[in-house]
């Protein structure tokens, strides 16, 4: 792959998806689509005000609106479509491999019952493997800006479900909602033999990363940037080999970082971190994978080694059983060649 440009090795290389909020995948255009279908009115005119109004200032405004479009999706057809939306994108970047969040509180608060999402969604990703090949782990997050009470009453749909999800994930408003709120529902999640991440370290302080790791028992971190302002957690994160999905476009757009120059990806990886690359809510934040990485290895002057490296990193990271991570280290050691 010597003689290809970085872009087309960006473009063609096998990769894993790690951290993708499926609520953040949706387009405008699907919005609009769906809003009609459904016959739901949403505030805005067309599509191109719908999309100028993703220009938020931070984490906060981004899930305001984030949560406004969620409420268009009603029925087990729409979050289908959603989900198959962002595959068909996800096969087009050579994604063989995906973990999905979706937060069921966002839905079931509506007055739309768990199972018609986690269905509408299961079924897509069923049809994926299929037609794409793409294999797939759904991850039930919690809202942290919710109480406890209310993550354990979601909690216990996954009983019904054990077939369809496979790790427990926190999410939304991370300042003022310590990973320690929730250290009962994690600890039940725990018992229960569910893999475990949360997000940690995006806006809020190296501390939260430190509780996600001692007092949730999670088996990864979702963004973790802050981490390296403490220097014997980020040694921690590298002896014991905790992998970061990282989401440069996101932090760029949330103002995690100013300037895509400035993020620290490169440093994790010079650090030895198992860092991987994520798009996080693409639609929101300008760009799916490829784009994430394109953006990111021209900003911080990637080589292919380091794509590579963030790759196979990826799939290790990955929550596919030992048979299935081994399939896709082969197949990315077989496109090298």
């Amino acid at each position: 792959m010597e003689n290809i440009s970085l872009k087309e090795y960006i473009n063609k290389i096998p990769k894993a998806e790690l951290h993708l909020h499926i609520e953040g995948t949706f387009e405008p255009e699907l919005m609009f689509k769906i809003a009609q279908r459904n016959g739901i009115k949403i505030d805005f005119d067309s599509v191109e005000e719908l999309r100028a109004a993703y220009d938020f200032n931070n984490l906060q405004e981004f899930l305001d609106i984030y949560y406004a479009g969620a409420k268009v999706l009603i029925t087990e057809q729409d979050f289908y479509d959603l989900t198959w939306a962002y595959l068909e994108r996800a096969n087009a970047d050579n994604v063989i491999h995906t973990e999905i969040m979706f937060d069921p509180q966002t839905h079931t608060e509506r007055g739309i019952s768990f199972d018609t999402a986690i269905n509408g969604i299961s079924s897509a990703l069923k049809d994926a493997e299929k037609k794409f090949g793409i294999t797939s782990k759904l991850i039930m997050s919690f809202l942290r800006h919710l109480p406890q009470d209310d993550a354990f009453e979601t909690y216990e749909n996954f009983y019904n479900h054990k077939d369809k999800i496979a790790l427990i994930g926190l999410d939304s408003s991370e300042v003022g909602n310590p990973p320690a709120k929730f250290a009962e529902v994690y600890n039940r999640a725990f018992n229960d033999g569910l893999n475990l991440t949360a997000h940690a370290g995006e806006e809020g302080p190296p501390e939260y990363v430190w509780e996600a790791l001692d007092i949730l028992k999670v088996n990864r971190i979702d963004h973790g940037n802050r981490s390296l302002e403490d220097a014997k957690l980020t040694q921690r994160i590298i002896d014991e080999q905790i992998a970061l999905t990282v989401c440069p476009l996101s932090n760029l757009k949330l103002k995690v970082v100013d300037d895509l120059k400035n993020h620290p990806l490169k440093i994790m990886l010079d650090k030895g971190i198992k860092a991987t690359v994520n798009s996080d809510d693409p639609a929101y934040f300008g760009g799916y994978i490829n784009e994430n990485f394109i953006q990111t290895a021209n900003a911080l002057k990637l080589s292919k080694d380091d794509i590579y490296t963030l790759v196979k990193n990826s799939f290790e990271a990955s929550f596919a059983d030992a048979e299935r991570k081994a399939e896709m280290i082969k197949q990315l050691d077989e496109f090298e060649n």
